[in-house]
């Protein structure tokens, strides 16, 4: 592998260790109604797991409301199910059509514990990035013991390497101090 190739290479998992950082976040309560909440959950249709928004619309009628209308209403004690099973923390009120996921109050206690795992979620993003960074100073290093390149050429590419790693840990902390903001939000 090219030196040029490996930056190109650390730089784009980078980007998308950013990019699934900030997907993970979105699905973390904040007190106000989100779709993404749900995505994670999978429901038990017709003998296969699917996801949920695979056999439901789902939409925010009120900021505090999440409304899952399933286009199969046969589906709606295996949505309710499947939504009791999950990490949210909610419990479902259904009419038979629609069912509701009323948003409750976040206490104090719920809202640290929330941006405690935004916080960890951060945390493991950079580890990710920093292993990036290892990762590719070792394919440098390589290059250098296989006299590919030059000393020098490795100490400027282990340069642009680190400054991309510097890059993106800043932004992961803006991702997580926005995540941390929204969660404190009352």
């Amino acid at each position: 592998m090219e030196p040029d190739e490996i930056l190109l290479d650390s730089e784009d998992k980078m980007d998308k260790t950013v990019d699934s950082l900030q997907t993970s976040l979105q699905s973390i309560r904040t007190g106000r109604a989100n779709p993404m909440l749900v995505d994670r959950i999978s429901v038990d249709s017709y003998g296969a797991k699917t996801p949920l928004k695979g056999v439901a619309s789902i939409s925010v009628p009120e900021p505090r409301v999440l409304a899952i209308q399933p286009w199969d209403t046969s589906l709606i004690s295996a949505i309710e199910k499947a939504i009791l099973a999950s990490d949210l923390g909610i419990t479902p009120a259904n009419d038979g059509r629609v069912i509701r996921l009323n948003m409750p109050d976040m206490t104090e206690d719920r809202r640290r514990d929330m941006v405690k795992i935004a916080k960890s979620r951060g945390e493991d993003s950079k580890v990710s990035v920093r292993n990036i960074r290892r990762d590719s100073n070792n394919s440098l290093k390589k290059l250098v013991k296989d006299k590919t390149i030059t000393e020098d050429d490795n100490k400027e590419y282990q340069k642009q390497i680190q400054d991309a790693t510097d890059g993106h840990i800043v932004k992961i902390d803006a991702l997580v101090a926005n995540k941390e903001k929204d969660i404190m939000e009352v």
